[in-house]
């Protein structure tokens, strides 16, 4: 039971820092207030009412007693009660009261007066809305009625708008300074949040400065420190790799020279394979990774960048089904490289390719799909790794290095994204490429 409560709270409760933080703060004054305010309302407000009420009907009950003694200065007694207690009142004769009360459910005020009239008259009528200062009363008196013309500041107590007024005003005040507060408190953490996305993605960071509470600062400092560490193993490993790849070409021209000795032809042009094949790794290998830290993101039109590829190859065999200006921020040498190589893979083993571009809630979606002879189930892992090559329905093949899919699957990590494969609806391989806006 507490779990799904639990359950319940946290889907009710927003989602970012900011808000949290503000319905925290904001929530106690707010519950605080409303207390305050019903306190106030049923102990000072309605019970002054009340009583104001029932003092106005009880000199309303003594003019009506007075008028019964057959006093023969009546005029009198209406200046007294006029000029005393701000009393206008006059008899209107052979005429009956109104049948409909217009009374506010919701006003204290008319339920109050509708509770003191009913425990002292039997016919009665009062309008508290008619009139914007005044209050409408009639009583019912022989053949006709009394009416009433009384101030409403008789029943009501004027210090309540006043107090309403207090009371609102210091709670807006008091929310308005915690919004502004905890923007400055939390604009750090969005921009540490914002610094690390776009670091995850491979794009340029610039010099991050921490800034906010002691936390955050300590948070931005160690996330600057991690972002140089990683930087600098990044560049040490394209230097190695640099290295090797100009230490390791030496001995490959070597052992080509002493290829062309080899009086066994067969078997100079078995090795000779070989050599040509580990070159072949190395240079492709060593290029994409130069490239990787080498070029800066900036803004790509995804539709210009696959016409610009799909036109290398022959248009009957790519299907083209795109959307209009579909824009991401990336790397251009390093995205289109990663689509040569899956159409590549594609055309190779299939008579026809398909590429859709579509869109989610979050991501920029490409499929890449064929009618070839596709990729067992149980290989989907293993193609993305670095040289493996499957001996299977699509065959081993010396024009190969088994490097296409890993550094298709490393470029498109390196965005942010993913890389999913799946069997496609025309009988192949799907390939479907998740990149974030």
């Amino acid at each position: 039971m507490f779990y799904g409560l639990n359950k319940i709270v946290k889907k009710i409760l927003p989602k970012q820092l900011f808000y949290r933080a503000l319905l925290i703060v904001a929530l106690p004054i707010l519950i605080l207030q409303l207390t305050i305010s019903i306190v106030f309302f049923d102990s000072l407000w309605i019970k002054t009412n009340k009583g104001m009420t029932r003092a106005l009907l009880g000199e309303i009950k003594t003019y009506i007693d007075i008028y019964n003694k057959n006093l023969n200065d009546k005029l009198e007694v209406d200046k007294l009660f006029k000029e005393n207690l701000n009393f206008d009142v006059k008899y209107i004769e052979l005429k009956k009261l109104p049948e409909k009360i217009t009374e506010r459910w919701f006003s204290p005020i008319d339920r109050t007066l509708r509770r003191e009239l009913k425990s002292r008259f039997t016919n009665y009528w009062f309008d508290t809305t008619s009139y914007k200062k005044l209050i409408d009363i009639k009583i019912a008196y022989k053949k006709g009625y009394f009416q009433f013309y009384v101030p409403k500041e008789r029943v009501t107590n004027s210090s309540a708008r006043m107090f309403a007024l207090w009371i609102t005003l210091p709670a807006f005040l008091l929310i308005t300074i915690a919004i502004l507060f905890l923007k400055n408190q939390t604009r750090p953490i969005i921009k540490l949040a914002q610094a690390s996305e776009r670091f995850g993605k491979g794009e340029e960071v610039e010099e991050f400065i921490p800034s906010g509470a002691l936390e955050i600062r300590q948070a931005g400092y160690e996330f600057e420190k991690m972002r140089k560490r990683i930087l600098k193993h990044l560049n040490q490993r394209s230097e190695m790799l640099s290295g090797i790849s100009h230490d390791l070409r030496t001995p490959l021209t070597r052992i080509k020279l002493q290829l062309t000795f080899i009086k066994d032809k067969e078997i100079s042009k078995k090795l000779s394979e070989d050599v040509n094949e580990m070159e072949k790794m190395l240079d492709e290998y060593l290029q994409f990774t130069k490239s990787q830290f080498s070029e800066k993101t900036s803004k790509i039109n995804l539709n210009k960048l696959i016409e610009s590829v799909t036109s290398k190859y022959e248009k009957n065999k790519i299907k083209l089904e795109l959307l209009d200006n579909v824009e991401i921020n990336g790397r251009i040498n390093l995205l289109q490289r990663c689509l040569e190589n899956l159409i590549n893979n594609s055309i190779k083993y299939a008579k026809n390719t398909y590429l859709k571009l579509s869109k989610s809630s979050s991501h920029t979606i490409v499929i890449i799909e064929d009618d070839g002879p596709g990729i067992p189930v149980n290989e989907y892992e293993n193609v993305f790794k670095p040289f493996y090559k499957i001996d299977k329905s699509r065959g081993d093949s010396k024009s190969s290095v088994g490097l296409g899919l890993s550094i298709a699957n490393d470029i498109i990590k390196s965005h942010g994204g993913n890389i999913k494969l799946d069997k496609s609806d025309f009988g192949g391989l799907q390939v479907k490429i998740f990149l974030p806006f």
